[in-house]
């Protein structure tokens, strides 16, 4: 295939545009490195090693950072590389790579976004913005209807707690076991359990 134009983005960076439409971002010694040239023939042997030698170590290695910063839905990170103008194959290796070490997680962003704004907006405000976010309405209506139940569990516990008189303020750590022991065996969540009883403290 042949590279039709080569664009300096900066001093450091070209993109390379291919005559199938798809293009890619080099650093200037990578190009010298491969001998790149405008209107130039780039077998599919090169195009592969530079696709598996330098594009997909990157797109990955920027992945990792950008989700290190902040959690993320596939949308957009998948966004986030397009402007870093990599190729789709290698976008998909990225997602692919860390969708592996669940550090992409749609569902659970989710999750922790509706328990993150539940108190501040509407279920609609928090759905709209949801699949703003690229999150799919099911998935949307899912981690609302989760949070929901949880609540109502929280619920439930918290009326258990004070018809047994559990003092939160007083107990010590053997009746803060016996009371979270008592929960579980009427099979509460771990995790709403030591919420309500947190939250008492």
């Amino acid at each position: 295939m042949q590279i039709v134009q080569m664009t300096g983005l900066d001093k450091k960076r070209i993109r390379i545009f291919l005559e199938d439409g798809r293009s890619f971002v080099l650093y200037r010694g990578e190009v010298r490195r491969y001998s790149l040239e405008e209107n130039a023939e780039l077998s599919n042997e090169q195009y592969e090693e530079i696709c598996s030698e330098i594009l997909r170590k990157r797109a990955r290695r920027r992945t990792m950072h950008l989700l290190e910063k902040m959690d993320r839905t596939e949308t957009q990170i998948r966004e986030k590389l397009r402007q870093g103008f990599y190729p789709e194959d290698v976008i998909e290796d990225a997602v692919a790579y860390v969708k592996g070490y669940h550090y992409l997680d749609d569902s659970r962003y989710a999750g922790n976004y509706v328990r993150n704004q539940m108190e501040k907006k509407s279920r609609r405000k928090i759905q709209m913005e949801l699949m703003a976010k690229g999150i799919g309405r099911e998935m949307a209506e899912r981690a609302l209807e989760e949070e929901r139940q949880r609540e109502n569990e929280q619920e439930l516990i918290l009326k258990w707690v004070e018809k047994k008189h559990y003092s939160a303020k007083t107990a010590d750590l053997k009746e803060k076991q016996r009371m979270y022991q008592f929960l579980m065996r009427k099979g509460f969540q771990s995790d709403d359990i030591l919420h309500v009883l947190d939250y008492l403290t």
